[in-house]
């Protein structure tokens, strides 16, 4: 629909009236950074740190806090996901400001007559339905704003479950590093023993088997540990690793787990894609107003003439032109079927985040129930045997075999108290990334194997 103002002095004051109504893009930053402060605890950045900034976080090793923040400011992935926001953030603009005034022109001659018509136009069913407009596309950046924020916190769960694994990577290395020490030293022994005639060809090649045994453990964690490190150092945005130090150990186990009473509703209240989804049914339901009200106020146009002739007097008058809808119904039924869509997601994110909950908070109870296990109960138990049986050795009951396959039962022992820990931990950061945003919860990962089975004969 369309509205001609006939004089200049009236185009001329409404395009001054408009240029004053203009407004700037709002910050969609700030939004997004007071969402996720809370769980994060920092703010977020619009620009990358800078070299001396960097070497002096890569400087200590590197915590599990650190490597969010540095990830948070450093991932280029993500200052890409924030500046695609911008552009929402300014079609959203565009979209709320007063429709810009056009003007027409037209010469048109019949001999020596020449005809001047001219004058001043609006979009008129845009400037009626601005309102509504201008609510659902503040939903649809609220929305868009609610999204970003929860890729925000799964860069940040993604990096501290890609710094536990990297932590322990380190251990686990560590770990066959001890088997393998332990191995060598008795295929050397039965090597020796063999050749002084105290020893027989079958117990020897099993101490051979373990020690080619132990190699291949030890070759997996070299490739565990650099696929582990190789991870973080892209979630943290750096070049190359060399300079990423990390702890030699994860963090003890807490004293006891945390208790939450209701995660469930805990969820539905705090996860962003809930929100999301919730504002864009919003959205969709404005949409769907905005659909129904310009059906058939978008097909009238109104406007006035004013023709002015050489040799005429002047025209004056109206008109009015109604376009008929034989051909289409109109945006009514998009609107409708988007508002089903909407309401269906709504539906499935409700159903996806309580589901979701309830699964981290069970794994994280149990890792944590395994973990203390370990801690509490097998190492314990597996340094008192060691104990035992080095008394036994001393006392001369068993021998230097027996004793080396005790050590290397307890450096399995404490593997696989590694393990455990480890997997509480990332059962953590899923707990925490459930409560807040998707996420699918990582079972827990086998225990680590005590020895190879050469190793049982002894």
């Amino acid at each position: 629909m369309h509205f001609r103002f006939p004089s200049r002095a009236s185009g001329l004051a409404l395009l001054a009236a408009l240029t004053g109504c203009a407004t700037t893009p709002p910050d969609a930053l700030t939004p997004i950074s007071q969402l996720t402060q809370p769980h994060t605890g920092q703010p977020l950045a619009a620009t990358l740190p800078s070299p001396g900034q960097l070497a002096e976080a890569l400087r200590e090793p590197l915590a599990a806090d650190a490597a969010v923040q540095l990830a948070l400011q450093n991932n280029r992935a993500l200052q890409a996901r924030l500046a695609r926001l911008g552009v929402t953030a300014a079609d959203v603009a565009e979209a709320g400001r007063l429709p810009n005034p056009g003007f027409r022109f037209s010469r048109l001659t019949r001999g020596s007559e020449v005809e001047l018509e001219r004058g001043w136009h609006i979009d008129l069913a845009r400037l009626l339905t601005l309102p509504l407009v201008r609510v659902a596309e503040q939903q649809r950046l609220q929305a868009e704003q609610r999204q970003a924020a929860a890729d925000v916190l799964a860069l940040a769960a993604d990096t501290r479950r890609a710094w536990v694994r990297a932590v322990a990577a380190e251990e686990a290395l560590t770990s066959r590093r001890q088997v393998l020490d332990a191995a060598e030293a008795g295929a050397e022994l039965a090597r020796r023993m063999q050749a002084a005639g105290n020893f027989n060809t079958l117990a020897r090649a099993r101490e051979q088997a373990f020690e080619s045994e132990a190699r291949l453990m030890l070759a997996r964690a070299q490739a565990q540990r650099l696929a582990a490190r190789e991870r973080l150092v892209r979630l943290l945005g750096l070049e190359n690793g060399t300079a990423l130090r990390l702890p030699e150990r994860l963090p003890e186990l807490p004293t006891a787990p945390r208790e939450q009473a209701d995660v469930e509703q805990l969820a539905l209240t705090q996860r962003l894609d809930v929100q999301a989804a919730r504002l864009s049914l919003e959205r969709a339901a404005r949409q769907l107003d905005v659909a129904s009200t310009t059906r058939w106020v978008s097909m009238l146009e109104l406007g006035t003439v004013r023709n002015a002739s050489n040799e005429m007097p002047t025209q004056r008058g109206w008109e009015v032109a109604l376009e008929l809808p034989l051909f289409g119904p109109g945006p009514l039924p998009k609107a409708q079927a988007l508002a089903r869509e909407a309401s269906h997601t709504a539906a499935d994110a409700a159903i996806q985040a309580r589901s979701e909950a309830r699964e981290a908070y069970g794994l994280y109870r149990s890792s944590f129930d395994v973990a203390r296990q370990h801690r509490d109960e097998l190492l314990p138990l597996a340094r008192r045997i060691s104990k035992e049986q080095l008394l036994r050795y001393n006392a001369m009951l068993i021998g230097v075999f027996e004793l080396l396959a005790d050590a290397r039962a307890q450096v399995a022992a404490t593997s696989a108290a590694q393990d455990a820990l480890r997997d509480f931990w990332l059962a953590q950061a899923d707990l925490d990334q459930a409560l807040v945003g998707p996420v699918t919860p990582a079972l827990p990962g086998p225990a680590a194997q005590a020895a190879p089975a050469a190793a049982a004969a002894h």
